[in-house]
Order: C-alpha cells, then sequence, then structure tokens
C-alpha cells in the first residue's frame, strides 16, 4: 500500500470524528434554542387569590354553597367538590353560640348551587322541615321522615332510604331521581311524580 495512501486514511478520519462532532454540537444547540423559543411563547399563567373575608368567598374548589343563619359569616363560598355540611360551616367562620347543630346533619355530602341554613336553638326550620312549600308539593331534598310518610305508599323504612340516598349522593337533581333510591321503581314513581319536587 502507498505511503500517501496510509497518511490520508486517519486525516479523513479525523475530519469525520470533527464533522460528526460539530453536527452533533448543531443539532444540541438548536434542540436547545427550539425549547427556548417554545417555552417564551407559552402564555404566562396567572393565579388570582380571593381573599376569604371578601365577600364570604373562598377560593379553591368547584361546588358553590351559599350559607345562612347563624353563622359568623354567611355567604357564597366554593368548596372542593367532595365537601360536606361541617366543611361549608367552617368555611363561614364556625357557628354562632345559638346555632342548633342537632337540626343539621355535618356529614351530609352537599351539591352544587345548594342554600345551607344553619338555625337558632328553637327557631322552626325554614318553612318547616319538609312541610309543603306554598305549591304544596314536598321538596325531596328538604323533606324529614315524617313528610315523606305522608307520600303514598312511603312507609317509615322506605322516607328513611330516601334520607339515606340524599345524605350519601347530595341532593335530588330531579324527581326521577327517586328511581335510584332502593324500593322506588317505575310505578311507584309515577304515582309521587305529581306529589313531590326538588
Amino acid at each position: 500500500m502507498p505511503a500517501t495512501e496510509t497518511a490520508t486514511a486517519p486525516r479523513a478520519r479525523l475530519r469525520l470524528s470533527i464533522g460528526a462532532a460539530v453536527v452533533l454540537g448543531l443539532v444540541v444547540l438548536s434542540g436547545a434554542v427550539g425549547l427556548g423559543i417554545m417555552r417564551g411563547q407559552a402564555q404566562p399563567t396567572q393565579t388570582v387569590q380571593v381573599d376569604a373575608s371578601d365577600e364570604g368567598v373562598v377560593a379553591g374548589g368547584e361546588l358553590y354553597v351559599h350559607v345562612l343563619g347563624e353563622v359568623a359569616r354567611p355567604g357564597l363560598y366554593v368548596l372542593e367538590p367532595d365537601a360536606r355540611v361541617v366543611d361549608a360551616i367552617a368555611a363561614a367562620g364556625g357557628t354562632l353560640d345559638d346555632a342548633d347543630l342537632q337540626a343539621v346533619n355535618l356529614a351530609r355530602t352537599l351539591s352544587d348551587g345548594e342554600q345551607l341554613i344553619v338555625p337558632a336553638v328553637g327557631a322552626a326550620p325554614e318553612g318547616g322541615e319538609g312541610a309543603p312549600v306554598g305549591d304544596g308539593l314536598i321538596d325531596l331534598n328538604n323533606a324529614d321522615q315524617a313528610a315523606l310518610e305522608t307520600l303514598p305508599r312511603i312507609g317509615p323504612a322506605l322516607a328513611q332510604r330516601i334520607i339515606d340516598w340524599r345524605e350519601t349522593n347530595g341532593r335530588f337533581g330531579s324527581v326521577d331521581d327517586l328511581l335510584a333510591v332502593p324500593g322506588i321503581g317505575e310505578k311507584l314513581l309515577a304515582g309521587l311524580r305529581d306529589l313531590v319536587r326538588v
């Protein structure tokens, strides 16, 4: 093999190695520049904190609950989706000295758009708990066991199941939600449809 051919081979390899290193460096640099450009084009994120003292609104959730009655700071509160009555009362600054906590189920889950009234000791519940309201219909979301038992074919056990379902799942969204209560079928629902409301 001629001497010039042997000397050229290492130079060619050296040039190839330098060329590969330059190309690799350019690829890395391009990637870094591209990443920087992408980060620079991202929309800035702005977090707005709402002060709990501002009109009774608490930030950080998806459940809007209007808390009234014997609480320190009545108002509209935004709570976590799985919040319970006790959470809403705590957000409202706790109860006043004359609050009747026996009239409120602290463990009940809340639903979006609900109005929670904490009554005073000895005060009659708003509109009479479970009593028919002006339209004469029984409100499934507020009725107590005695009021539910006034409905046809609803005895103590079925009335309690309606209350249990409401406490476990939140407020009834429609009268048809009664079908989810064990023991209520289409036929029984048809007989109740014109006597109840949500």
